[in-house]
């Protein structure tokens, strides 16, 4: 006879949703913070661009150790201490005296954030049954939207409360009694899971390590190489890969031998995840590089101040916000579908985004800019997250929740990867449009030649539908292959 579910699996979730909140904040404020971070401590533009590389580079490490650690070791205990050091470290960042010590304390940071995720997913995957865990995800998929469209605001409110010197650190401080709340009440409404025979044994040290050493390689030259003279970063792949296969062959041997691996290779075997987890980087290639073309469009090219820049890309979060859990609440119903009609919709929107950016390619009216692209990105962040939230579901649907950390690890690291190609693919295609095009010099001071900015995000647009267009590909053949089975 199947337990019936948690009665207080709904509250259970809505706490470690605040830490998973926290955690994705301070992954979208940080890019409104530069400025006034550099003025305030003396930063140049080197260190400035490793406070946003360490964070982003800690937090695609460690997600499936994190989520091999939930499994063996109880997924509270470590939503607990992974959000007790990501506070930590969020007060050592607003404390920070020197760049030096801001870039060190992002980078734990990031490592702690990169934990949190993991036992969320893995939360989801043991504590609901299969038929609630679509809206369950929803909620999910809407704290990533949440968490991405309030950061650059509450940035700018924060900095503009704040002034330059104090104003960026209280960007920082407000992690802490997010983090405090979420462990008090983590404390008494997260039900205590017993880790999991089949994952509790030692933890995989060589396989930590060889995966890390693994992401590290292939993230690193991914994110520096879309910086000034780069490139060169990009020879790590090959060791990269080298480390990586080494890393499989390790983990085959623990996995034959039922020898508790770090990452047990028999998740493979389920077509679903790997299907899911293949479209995940494919589209997160596509998706996440919006937000950061259309901010150096705005900033750069229009003379838009962090705030304008920050409500102009407002309007795709919260269509996010909306379209991940109504997404969640039909993905049982409609299945693989409504993932197909999703990529198609956000593949169409892309297009239509870059035709009304090409229609007025001098407008640097702030109000007029926004208004007229609202409703595009409104409807594209609609459309994206009916995608995130139910790929997710899908991906995870056959696994075993015995292995449910590790799997919502690999997804999310899938998701990370994609999302520094993206970034980095989308914001060369821009810079290499604007190759001698002067920029803003500050909010009010557009530059000489906004429709040139204009040809660059259109461009860059243009790539995000060759990568859109792969996943929406990659869910016509998987649609099909289903019907025909």
């Amino acid at each position: 006879m199947t337990a019936p579910p948690d009665p207080r699996r709904w509250r259970a979730l809505s706490v470690m949703l605040m830490g998973q909140f926290a955690a994705l904040l301070d992954v979208s404020v940080t890019n409104v913070a530069l400025p006034s971070i550099g003025r305030s401590t003396g930063a140049g533009a080197s260190e400035l661009q490793w406070m946003v590389t360490g964070y982003v580079l800690a937090f695609g490490l460690v997600p499936v150790i994190g989520g091999r650690l939930g499994d063996g070791r109880g997924r509270r205990r470590v939503f607990t201490i992974a959000v007790l050091g990501f506070v930590l470290a969020s007060a050592a960042v607003g404390l920070a005296p020197t760049p030096e010590v801001l870039i060190a304390a992002r980078v734990v940071q990031g490592l702690f954030g990169g934990m949190i995720g993991p036992q969320v997913s893995g939360f989801i995957q043991s504590v609901f049954p299969a038929g609630e865990r679509g809206r369950a995800f929803g909620r999910l998929g809407l704290t990533v939207g949440a968490g991405t469209a309030l950061g650059p605001v509450v940035a700018g409110l924060l900095i503009a409360a704040g002034g330059e010197d104090v104003g960026w650190r209280l960007v920082f401080f407000i992690n802490v009694p997010i983090g405090i709340a979420a462990v008090l009440l983590a404390r008494r409404w997260v039900p205590p899971d017993a880790p999991t025979p089949a994952a509790a044994g030692r933890l995989d040290l060589l396989g930590a390590a060889l995966l890390g050493a693994g992401l590290f390689g292939i993230l690193f030259p991914i994110v520096e190489s879309g910086q000034a003279g780069g490139a060169p970063a990009l020879l790590l792949l090959v060791p990269a890969a080298i480390v990586l296969t080494g890393f499989i062959r390790h983990e085959a041997r623990l996995t034959r031998a039922d020898a508790a691996p770090l990452l047990d290779l028999r998740l493979f075997r389920v077509r679903s995840f790997v299907t899911g987890v293949v479209f995940a980087v494919v589209f997160f290639c596509s998706n996440t590089g919006i937000p950061l073309v259309l901010a150096l469009y705005y900033q750069d090219g229009l003379g838009f101040s962090a705030l304008q820049s920050a409500l102009g890309v407002t309007a795709y979060a919260v269509g996010t916000v909306f379209g991940a859990p109504l997404a969640g609440r039909f993905i049982s119903r409609v299945g693989r579908p409504l993932l197909l009609i999703a990529v198609g919709v956000f593949t169409l929107v892309t297009v239509l985004l870059g035709v009304v950016v090409h229609a007025a390619p001098d407008e640097t009216d702030p109000a007029a800019v926004i208004l007229r692209l609202c409703l595009p990105l409104l409807v594209l962040g609609i459309a994206g997250g009916s995608i995130v939230t139910p790929n997710q579901t899908l991906t995870l649907a056959e696994v075993d929740p015995v292995r449910g950390g590790v799997a919502g690890g690999v997804v999310q690291t899938a998701q990370r990867v994609g999302s520094s190609i993206g970034q980095t693919v989308l914001g060369t295609a821009f810079v290499l449009v604007l190759t001698g095009v002067p920029r803003a010099e500050g909010p009010g001071s557009p530059a000489a030649n906004p429709g040139a900015f204009s040809a660059a995000l259109t461009v860059a647009l243009a790539v995000s539908v060759v990568f859109s267009g792969a996943a929406l590909a990659l869910s016509a053949i998987e649609v099909r292959r289903n019907r025909s089975r």
